[in-house]
């Protein structure tokens, strides 16, 4: 197989159909993993309409048997993975008080875990190739803590630390680490992404404030297509970075964190009216909530 070989899971919607089509329309041979087939009409359609032709393997991130089952069949078919997008995740809503240890548990077990086995199934070929990249779609929340979303926020910024550490494990063998890290993106996560298990009532704010970011960025998202051709940027470059922000927001409050001192993020927290915390919120990062 001449062409390089793409693994993209979670192809099935927003950032993760948006670059396993743009890969298969820029030279890659694509393997887009999904949990169902049959339930990947509208990918197929919209790839169709690219020109895009898509290899569809049916693999669960969050099991151990299903990735190495799905995964062996990629590199039987294809000898090889040159490039893997680990791009599946779920969202997770709840305030550390109210979230169960086992809501922490399922959401890291996809989107720690989950990538933690397919960069497995893959890395012994790179090494032995010394060759390869690995990119990992973190989040702003991997940088900065948004609010009412602990579970999500902690997964992600497990991630960042997996990817930071790895990018170090495996220089020495030529393979090439990325972390994207986008904003608000247009994504059927965000549609899903409603609960607020609010049952104590002592957090309504942080909720109300978690849900006005969201409905702001949704108004503003950017297009996943725009990440996946930073993605392929970020696999090809001759100048690679670490770390990619991207979207809307995303620059803006991985920056605005980093400027702002842990003292002032608190006393954020603390403002009791709306409009004064979507006041410090736009002097912080730029970004007009109200």
């Amino acid at each position: 197989m001449s062409q390089p070989v793409a693994v993209v899971t979670g192809a099935n919607s927003g950032i993760g159909r948006a670059t396993a089509i743009h890969l298969a329309t820029n030279g890659y041979t694509v393997f887009g993993t999904v949990r169902s087939i049959t339930k990947a009409t509208k990918l197929l359609a919209m790839a169709e309409d690219h020109g895009a032709e898509l290899r569809l393997i049916e693999l669960d991130i969050g099991s151990d048997d299903s990735v190495r089952v799905g995964m062996a069949q990629v590199l039987d078919a294809a000898g090889r993975v040159d490039v893997l997008v680990n791009n599946a995740g779920v969202g997770g809503n709840a305030v550390a008080e109210e979230c169960p240890p086992a809501m922490y548990l399922d959401v890291m077990n996809t989107n720690l875990c989950g990538a933690v086995r397919c960069i497995q199934a893959v890395l012994p070929q790179m090494r032995e190739r010394r060759s390869g990249c690995i990119v990992n779609i973190t989040s702003i929340a991997g940088r900065m803590a948004a609010l009412a979303q602990s579970p999500y926020v902690t997964s992600k910024w497990a991630l960042e630390g997996l990817s930071e550490g790895l990018a170090q494990e495996v220089a020495p063998f030529g393979i090439r680490v990325a972390i994207i890290e986008p904003g608000v993106t247009k994504s059927a996560i965000f549609a899903k992404n409603i609960d607020a298990p609010n049952q104590s009532g002592a957090y309504d704010p942080q909720y109300r404030r978690l849900f006005q970011f969201y409905a702001t960025g949704m108004a503003n998202a950017t297009d996943p297509f725009e990440v996946a051709a930073l993605i392929l940027h970020a696999v090809t470059t001759d100048s690679p970075q670490l770390r990619y922000p991207c979207s809307w927001g995303g620059a803006a409050l991985i920056d605005g964190r980093a400027r702002l001192s842990d003292a002032d993020w608190v006393a954020m927290g603390r403002l009791e009216d709306d409009s004064d915390y979507y006041a410090a919120f736009n002097d912080a990062f730029g970004l007009d909530l109200s």
